[in-house]
């Protein structure tokens, strides 16, 4: 083989890589963009990840729980609308996560009562349709707060009525009524994580620890 047919031949080579240098980008390019689509779509439509930032849910929740929510079992919201896809109304015991008719923030609490059920609070003690509530989740940790009596009301169409599983710290149905099944958010269902902010440890007990 002569010099000159060896040059063409390493010029030939050299033409094919670089051709396929762009096809490789290309390919990585698209498959970032699947990723982030996938990504976006899990997280809008399908499940979040959720920090508990404070004890109004103890000891069911506690503070630094990080917790996975099922975002389809109420119907996920479509981006930039006030609309949402099909869900179900949550039932009584559900913990949710919901939009605060009273600030715009994310809330975590139990749902106690649903659309036609009559709520009434007693000395802290909850009444559905005037049958006591079994609560053994409940605790009273901190000052006792001044809703220790509340109602009766029925609870409207398309709405529930939500308590705080700590009553003496929670921010609750209480004090700003019902939410309307469009501020549903989702379903807590599983710790991830928890991080114990004052041991400055994991709460590796905790971790997979279904929410209920």
């Amino acid at each position: 083989m002569s010099e000159n047919e060896i040059t063409e031949a390493q010029g030939s080579s050299g033409s094919d890589h670089l051709r396929r240098r762009p096809g490789r980008l290309w390919n990585r390019a698209k498959d970032i963009v699947f990723m982030v689509v996938a990504v976006l779509f899990l997280r809008t439509f399908v499940v979040q990840a959720y920090q508990i930032p404070s004890g109004s849910m103890e000891n069911t929740l506690l503070v630094g729980d990080f917790l996975i929510a099922n975002k389809m079992i109420y119907g996920p919201h479509i981006p930039f609308t006030n609309l949402k896809l099909m869900g179900r109304m949550p039932k009584g015991g559900d913990i949710v996560i919901f939009r605060s008719p009273a600030d715009d923030k994310d809330y975590i609490k139990r749902c106690i009562a649903t659309p036609g059920e009559t709520v009434e609070i007693r000395d802290n003690r909850v009444f559905i349709d005037g049958v006591l509530l079994d609560e053994s989740y409940v605790a009273f940790k901190g000052f006792a707060p001044p809703q220790a009596d509340y109602g009766p009301i029925v609870v409207p169409e398309k709405n529930i009525f939500v308590l705080g599983d700590n009553r003496n710290r929670s921010y609750d149905s209480r004090f700003w009524g019902t939410v309307d099944e469009k501020l549903l958010r989702g379903k807590a269902e599983v710790i991830h994580w928890s991080w114990d902010k004052d041991e400055k440890r994991p709460r590796i007990s905790r971790v997979g620890d279904l929410v209920r």
